[in-house]
């Protein structure tokens, strides 16, 4: 329960990382909504890997190239997941970017990162 917890953290920090630099780049910097939360997600992401790493799963594994590999390919399937359901909410369904972010990052993270992180890389 206690990994739950901590990974429930860790989530909300990468969020905070991927959100901030989301709206960051469309408002400051006009990028496109779709480029910006690519930008947001990967952020996050390394966010994400460095604290589940270190204080989430406290792995102590040497084989840091081999989770980094895991983690890029659970990564890559987390990127193609919420930019797909970021774009389906904005353009078919005209929410705005950041909720239609919010919306697919929960989704997503509540049915697949989780559990992919645990069983697949962070390995006891």
């Amino acid at each position: 329960m206690l990994t739950f917890l901590k990974a429930q953290a860790s989530s909300l920090m990468a969020s905070a990382t991927d959100f901030g630099i989301t709206i960051i780049a469309v408002n400051l910097f006009g990028l496109w909504y779709l480029a910006a939360s690519i930008i947001g997600t990967i952020s996050g992401g390394v966010v994400n890997f460095l604290v589940n790493r270190k204080w989430v799963f406290q792995s102590r594994s040497k084989e840091v190239k081999w989770q980094v590999l895991r983690y890029i390919i659970v990564w890559a399937g987390n990127l193609a997941i919420v930019t797909a359901g970021v774009f389906i909410f904005t353009h078919f369904f005209n929410l705005n970017y950041v909720l239609a972010k919010v919306v697919s990052s929960v989704l997503t993270g509540i049915s697949y990162n989780y559990i992919m992180q645990r069983q697949f890389i962070f390995t006891s």
